[in-house]
Formats: C-alpha cells, sequence, structure tokens
C-alpha cells in the first residue's frame, strides 16, 4: 500500500486550510461535517466561503499564507491553483510533522482524501493515491447504489445494544457469532423497510432466548480456492473465508485469494511443495480436528478443487471419523480454469471427446500410471504437477501409442498476472521447457486441442479485435 487507510477525529480540531476557492469550499464542508474548527488562509475567499465565514462555520485570515499558520494545527491542506504556496504549505506542515494534503499534488502529500461514502457510523474511502481519480469516483458511484443509506441506522442499532450484548454472552466468539446471525437475518431488513422499532423488538427476543453459547461449536469449511485468480472464486467460498476464525491454506493458494479472508483469522501454512512438505498429511488432519474442538470454524484452504488432487477426501475422512462438522465448497480445478485462460476446450467435438485429469508426480523418479488408457487419440489429458516428470510423461505416451508431433503445453501459474504458456508437441516439449525456465505450479496439457490454442486465447483475441480496428482506421 502506498498510503496506510486510516480514520481521524477531528471533533472541535484546530484544521487549517490555505486557499478560497471552490476546492478549498469543498474541503472545508468535509471538515466541519467531521466537526473541525476550521480555518481558511487566503486573501479573498469565494461566496460559498464567504458565506461560512459570515455565518461563523469557519474562520478566515484575509492574508497570504505564511509558515506561522500551521502552528497548533492538527491538519493542514493546500488548495490554492499556485503550485509554489501549496509547495510552501507542505513544507511548512512536514517541519511540524502536521498531516498534509495538497490538491492534485500527490508528492507533497502525507494524507490524501479519499472519497467517501456516508452511512454515519459507517464509512467507507475509496482511493486510487491519485492514479486513478475518475475510476474512483465511478467505484463510488457503484458502490452507492449497492449499499442503502439505512446501513447506519442499523449500525446505530447495533451500537445501542452493544453492551448489552456484552454483559449477556461472555466469550468474543459467542458475541461475534450472535451479531452474525443478527446482521444476516431478518432484523436488517426490518431497517431498510422503515420498521426500526419492530427491528429493535426483534433484537431484545432474540437476545433474551436461552443463549448457547457455541464457542465449542466448531466446524471445518474444506473450501477450493480455485486455480489463483481471486475473481474465480465462489460466493459461498468468500462467505465462509470471511467468518472463518483460522485460515488453515496450502502454497498453492494465491495471496489474492487469501487476502479476501477476515483481517483478523489466524493463518496457519501448511504448504506441501515438491520435496517439502510443512506438515505431513495425516497431521494436517489432525490440526483441523484440534481446532474444530477448540470451538474455532476453519477454512482449510486449498488451490483448485478440494476434491480433485487437493487430499480433500481424506481430511474429510478423517474429520467424520472425529465427528466434526465439515462443509465442502468445490473450487474451479486448474485444469477447467487454465483451459479458460489459455482458449484450450478440454474437450471439443472435432478434436477431443473425453478428458482425463491425471497427477504427474514423480515417486521414487517414475511415473506408474495407466499408459494404455492415457494414449488414446480424441482425449484430452490435463497432468497436474507434471513439471519434474514432464520428460518421462511425454516418453511414455509416445511409447504406448500417440504420435510424437501431439500437440502439448505447459502452463506456469495459470489464471494469474504471472502466467505463462509454453507450446510443443510431446517430442519437443521435454527440451524447450528447461530451457523456458518453468517452475511449480505448472499444468500440462497434451491432445489435440491445444492447436485451438493460438486462435482461441484471449491474447489471441485482443490482437485480432486490434488488427480489425487497425485495418478499419486504414
Amino acid at each position: 500500500m502506498d498510503f496506510f487507510p486510516i480514520f481521524m477525529r477531528l471533533r472541535g480540531e484546530p484544521c487549517l486550510i490555505v486557499g478560497g476557492g471552490e476546492i478549498a469550499a469543498r474541503k472545508a464542508a468535509s471538515l466541519t461535517r467531521a466537526g473541525a474548527a476550521v480555518t481558511v488562509v487566503a486573501p479573498v475567499l469565494c461566496a460559498e466561503l464567504e458565506r461560512n465565514a459570515k455565518g461563523g462555520l469557519i474562520r478566515h485570515v484575509a492574508e497570504p499564507f505564511v509558515a506561522k499558520h500551521v502552528t497548533d494545527c492538527v491538519l493542514v491542506i493546500a488548495a490554492t491553483d499556485d503550485p509554489e504556496v501549496n509547495r510552501r504549505v507542505s513544507q511548512a506542515a512536514h517541519a511540524l510533522r502536521i498531516p498534509v494534503n495538497a490538491v492534485d499534488a500527490p508528492a507533497l502529500c502525507t494524507f490524501i482524501s479519499p472519497a467517501v461514502i456516508d452511512r454515519t457510523p459507517i464509512l467507507i474511502a475509496i482511493s486510487s493515491g491519485g492514479a486513478a481519480p475518475v475510476l474512483v469516483r465511478l467505484l463510488r458511484e457503484r458502490l452507492e447504489t449497492l449499499i442503502p443509506a439505512a446501513y447506519g441506522r442499523l449500525a446505530r442499532l447495533g451500537h445501542a445494544f452493544r453492551d448489552v450484548v456484552k454483559q449477556r454472552i461472555e466469550s468474543l466468539t459467542g458475541r461475534r457469532r450472535f451479531w452474525e446471525r443478527a446482521f444476516r437475518g431478518s432484523i436488517p431488513e426490518l431497517v431498510f423497510s422503515g420498521q426500526d422499532a419492530r427491528a429493535q423488538r426483534e433484537l431484545v427476543r432474540q437476545l433474551n432466548e436461552p443463549y448457547l453459547d457455541q464457542a465449542h461449536a466448531g466446524e471445518v469449511y474444506l473450501i477450493g480456492g480455485g486455480p489463483g485468480d481471486p475473481e474465480l472464486l465462489t460466493l459461498r467460498a468468500l462467505r465462509l473465508l470471511q467468518q472463518a476464525d483460522v485460515i488453515v491454506h496450502d502454497h498453492l493458494v494465491s495471496g489474492a485469494v487469501l487476502d479476501l479472508a477476515r483481517r483478523d483469522a489466524q493463518r496457519i501454512y501448511v504448504g506441501k511443495e515438491s520435496g517439502r512438505h510443512t506438515l505431513p498429511q495425516d497431521e494436517v488432519s489432525a490440526l483441523l480436528v484440534a481446532l474444530a474442538r477448540q470451538g474455532r470454524r476453519v477454512a482449510r484452504l486449498k488451490g483448485g478443487d478440494p476434491y480433485v488432487f487437493g487430499r480433500g477426501g481424506e481430511e474429510a475422512e478423517a474429520l467424520a471419523a472425529h465427528g466434526v462438522p465439515f462443509q465442502v465448497v468445490p473450487g474451479i480445478t486448474a485444469a477447467c480454469g487454465i483451459a479458460a485462460a489459455t482458449g484450450v476446450p478440454l474437450t471439443h467435438r472435432d478434436y477431443a471427446h473425453s478428458c482425463v485429469l491425471v497427477t504427474g508426480h514423480l515417486r521414487n523418479d517414475s511415473l506408474d500410471l495407466d499408459w494404455d488408457a492415457l494414449a488414446r487419440p480424441r482425449q484430452t489429458l490435463a497432468i497436474y504437477m507434471g513439471l519434474k516428470g514432464l520428460p518421462i510423461l511425454c516418453r511414455e505416451l509416445v511409447r504406448h501409442g500417440l504420435a510424437p508431433g501431439t500437440p502439448a503445453m505447459i502452463v506456469e501459474k495459470g489464471t494469474t498476472p504471472g502466467q505463462r504458456t509454453l507450446t510443443g508437441t510431446l517430442e519437443s516439449l521435454p527440451r524447450s521447457a528447461p530451457a523456458a525456465g518453468f517452475a511449480p505450479p505448472t499444468l500440462v496439457i497434451v491432445g489435440e486441442v491445444v492447436r485451438l490454442h493460438a486462435r482461441l486465447s484471449p491474447h489471441a483475441a485482443l490482437d485480432a479485435a486490434s488488427r480489425s480496428i487497425d485495418a478499419a482506421a486504414g
């Protein structure tokens, strides 16, 4: 992050704005809404600031800026149309370590003013750090339509009962779960429809029911995190990630997906990489059981799908054997995600009538696979963890009947910004892959469908569109 997001309490605090134009007026309006004691330094004020000064909303100092004006202020904004004045304001504030913002000059700022969605006491701030202000405005407009104004009243209702709930429910976990149920049930709908009194009565009713503190009712979510792109995560996976107390994750889970988990959730890495396992599988399963028995909601987050080479079945067996409640949330497995990202359909009636998913993980430097079943025509092979065994894989497929010229490709970090693709044949790929410096995670796809990559990949579509535009312009 280029800027640390923070909210400041400014009620009654002295804040300075240098500048008397329309931009200064907008900044003054925001600060006065926050209760700040605003002083505006400018020889001349615009009409709006003039009215506010006469009405006592702001204090006006009718003189050019000098460094002493920032003394004793807790926040300073430079909003003149003179870059040199704004620079001097920034320097004076920096010298006294006072937070300063210079409009349209990010290099002079120690803080920036975000776009704000105001649902007091809920505030949502959006910023691009000055990189794309129009995009920020568009995002704000979209969020404004998605977040009803009544969320402010809902937040105030929760605040009114916060101490009561704290007295009634002793454990932090129990209180959090009470509020999660309350805010996901009928109470928000009552508030949104203007029935605040009914919402309050419903909250009292729920609080006065015989309450079972569920601190010891743990559960495990076996979640497929998809192939890496966070936008491929399912809605159910996102919901459970954001309510889990603990995230137990593999090395194949992308950082972007992990960032969607609740910020205060504990994170435990149990990654399994080639030649290095943080925890053996039986210890991972035992960890899930132990965490659930502590009453914690555990998200076991895996790359791809938990039941496709994710050993989710073994963990589900362990949980079932110990009577631990669990849910399985499917994810987009690597073969499906990478097929879409590279323009290689896994099946196509002109090329392949079947698709086989197989692990290429080496054991004792060999691959023990049903080669006769794999080396069939009009079939697509998607080989997981096949990078190290690629020479053996290609050799054995040829030896069991596939032509050396059968199209093949290897994809590294599929669906992520770091995706790389190398196409070739069963004969050429083992020679070209080492020179390309590919590293796990990778997926190997073998079959005639690979021929479609050149035509159907997203990049090919963009290139074709670009050529069409150039031709039309010409």
